[in-house]
């Protein structure tokens, strides 16, 4: 059997994005040095025209992300974070991102297929509760106690993120709590 018959009989005949049937075809997640089941999935040719052209991005149909993202399948869960990457500035994809958590190696092949700076919003600046501009590898603390959505822990007030990253959303960064990457919002935390 081939390996697309065999992602059909996995995703039983429908996108693994969005579940629609008809006009489906085999993508293979850049990078991969080996094409199996692991490094590729089934998707419609609404959800690959977007994903091969960013600025065709519709962002409703990617609500379907609330579903998929949960796939016990790891191509899947790479194709989610880095959708739910392009459209962080949306607040339920923001949402969405949160709660995914990724293996450190899947997250780092989730990662590798964004565009790096290119994407940070350079027109306004991330700024902390006090106003104070924040920039890449920036140690900051949190001002108040923060439920951390599909964690199940709560990041307490004046803890410690070390080495933060910014993100195309100059509201938000990214940093480790307890050690998973989260997302904060910038008016929580205060630039140490």
């Amino acid at each position: 059997m081939s390996l697309y018959e065999n992602l059909l009989g996995r995703s039983h005949s429908k996108c693994e994005l969005c579940s629609e049937t008809k006009n489906l075809s085999l993508y293979e997640i850049p990078p991969v040095n080996k094409v199996d089941e692991n490094t590729a999935l089934i998707v419609c040719q609404t959800c690959l025209g977007q994903i091969e052209d960013p600025a065709t991005i519709d962002t409703n149909h990617w609500r379907c992300l609330n579903d998929s993202m949960w796939s016990e399948f790891q191509a899947v869960q790479v194709m989610a974070y880095r959708m739910l990457s392009q459209l962080r500035t949306e607040t339920w994809a923001l949402d969405l991102l949160e709660q995914l958590y990724l293996d450190d190696s899947i997250l780092d092949w989730a990662k590798a297929g964004i565009p790096e700076k290119a994407e940070i919003d350079s027109t306004k600046p991330t700024l902390d509760s006090n106003g104070t501009k924040l920039a890449e590898g920036d140690s900051v603390t949190l001002i108040k106690d923060l439920d951390v959505k599909g964690a199940g822990f709560t990041a307490k007030r004046g803890t410690l993120v070390r080495n933060i990253k910014l993100t195309n959303n100059p509201d938000h960064i990214e940093g480790k709590v307890e050690g998973i990457q989260i997302v904060l919002i910038s008016k929580f935390l205060k630039k140490v």
